[in-house]
């Protein structure tokens, strides 16, 4: 088992650091990084969005304690990074966006194949809800918040217009919605126009994570700093650690799933933070070396806890 969890990890360090070797190397520049951050926020991670839920069968979702569970675990580890970090002198914004890398697991990139690995495919459909949660819930929520954020001081109904008018704009809220409503309308998807949105959105977590390896590479050697440091033991440790008591002790979960809910739980951080800290120009060194510190050490935690499932099933 060990060697599948590096196995699902060497792609991301590889890519990381192909986008690190291209800026040291001058092959890639900032207006590189720029155009790429661009690609990926308004074309390919709204296609993997679109793609993720007009796939998905909403009937999946008739395991409530396996959907309360999960949700809980990802929103209560975010709202513990907020309620420490609020008085750290970090503006708002930072901590909104620091609180979401605490709790956005690299669902789609390495949760799914790993939970392939540990479960076969008895995995794939509550591995495949968690990406969902991960990539469309906890991103909507964020970007709520952080729009509401921008206009703290204004008055509550135009603030309100504008933070819905906000979000229609937001392709990163739109796909997904519009994925659900094609596939609650069971629209068939013509060939061509599958291939293409697959092609586009496979493209997203590669090209997200040579732009993390692009700005890591553009900004000078820092240690991880106490956000990072916050990040990351909430990530690997205090979510599985919520999730498990949710799943194994609240809910009324099949063993399983319960067990994807973990492992979903556990993994690294994933490229959303980041990709949010582009959108709305705001300092990504957190959300960045959080995604790699995190991936490094998982490898020991989701070592440890994938033994433990080997006992367990």
């Amino acid at each position: 088992m060990f060697a599948a969890v590096i196995e699902a990890a060497f792609p991301v360090f590889a890519l990381i650091l192909t986008g690190w070797v291209c800026t040291k190397t001058n092959l890639l520049g900032s207006t590189s990084r720029e155009g790429l951050n661009s690609f990926v926020i308004y074309l390919a991670l709204p296609a993997q969005l679109f793609a993720a839920m007009s796939g998905s069968d909403m009937s999946d979702l008739a395991q409530p304690g396996f959907f309360w569970s999960f949700a809980l675990g990802m929103f209560g580890t975010a709202g513990i990074y907020y309620v420490i970090a609020r008085d750290k002198h970090v503006a708002p914004i930072d901590n909104l966006i620091n609180s979401m890398s605490a709790a956005y697991g690299n669902a789609g990139f390495m949760g799914i194949p790993l939970c392939l690995m540990v479960f076969g495919k008895a995995g794939l459909g509550p591995s495949v809800i968690t990406a969902v949660f991960t990539v469309s819930l906890l991103f909507a929520v964020a970007i709520m918040l952080v729009e509401l954020q921008r206009l703290e001081n204004s008055k509550i109904g135009p603030a309100i217009k504008k933070v819905i008018v906000s979000m229609l704009r937001n392709p990163l809220l739109v796909a997904p919605v519009l994925g659900v409503l094609w596939s609650l309308m069971q629209w068939p998807l013509p060939t061509p126009a599958i291939r293409y949105i697959s092609l586009l959105g496979d493209a997203s977590t590669p090209c997200a994570l040579i732009a993390i390896g692009l700005f890591l590479g553009q900004t000078t050697h820092q240690q991880a700093g106490p956000e990072v440091i916050r990040i990351v033991l909430l990530k690997l440790l205090v979510q599985p650690a919520l999730t498990a008591v949710l799943v194994l002790f609240v809910f009324d979960v099949p063993k399983l799933w319960a067990l994807v809910a973990i492992l979903a739980a556990a993994l690294p951080v994933g490229t959303g933070p980041f990709m949010m800290s582009q959108l709305y120009q705001r300092d990504a060194a957190a959300s960045a070396r959080a995604i790699l510190v995190s991936t490094v050490l998982s490898v020991i935690t989701i070592s440890a806890l994938v033994a433990w499932i080997s006992q367990e099933l």
